[in-house]
């Protein structure tokens, strides 16, 4: 990968992690403060993308809480490309709402080898643990998260829902 398109695939990583970020739970626990990353928008990793009409498909009904025909979408661009990080993430975030997360944890994995071990990744895996209830995992993923993004108001928000503050965010003593 050259250094111009090497530098335009990180700097997309951003946009699309904090689009398919899982925002602060809500009640519902839904995609309502959820935020989804500008068309067009690609994730660090190999070069091989899915197709954008599966990507627009699968961004769009998850965008309107179509969680299902989401994960059908997102499911079919990484059978058409399964290098593409962005569809893994996608359908892991279905996963999430679906309540599928054997599903869900296979697709963070994937995403994780391939790279990508960015904040708004780790606030999904988090958000999954918290979907769950498993309040320990999340706090351990929030805090990865935190100390690489931390003015970042989503991861923020999600700590708070821990009781913690993001100012003053407190570490387990090893």
């Amino acid at each position: 990968m050259s250094g111009n398109s090497g530098k335009k695939v990180i700097k997309g990583v951003v946009g699309l992690l904090a689009g398919l970020l899982l925002a602060s739970c809500s009640d519902q626990m839904s995609v309502e403060n959820t935020l989804l990353a500008p068309s067009g928008t690609k994730l660090e990793g190999p070069t091989y993308f899915a197709s954008d009409e599966y990507l627009k498909r699968g961004k769009m009904h998850f965008r309107n809480r179509d969680y299902g025909i989401a994960e059908k979408n997102f499911r079919k661009a990484v059978e058409v490309t399964p290098g593409d990080i962005e569809a893994w993430l996608g359908l892991a975030a279905s996963y999430d709402h679906l309540r599928r997360f054997d599903l869900a944890d296979k697709a963070y994995k994937r995403v994780l080898r391939s790279g990508g071990k960015h904040p708004e990744v780790l606030n999904n895996i988090a958000y999954s643990y918290l979907l769950r209830g498993d309040t320990a995992r999340a706090r351990k993923f929030l805090l990865r998260a935190y100390d690489l993004r931390p003015n970042n108001q989503i991861i923020i928000n999600n700590l708070a829902m821990l009781g913690e503050s993001g100012r003053t965010v407190k570490r387990p003593v090893n």
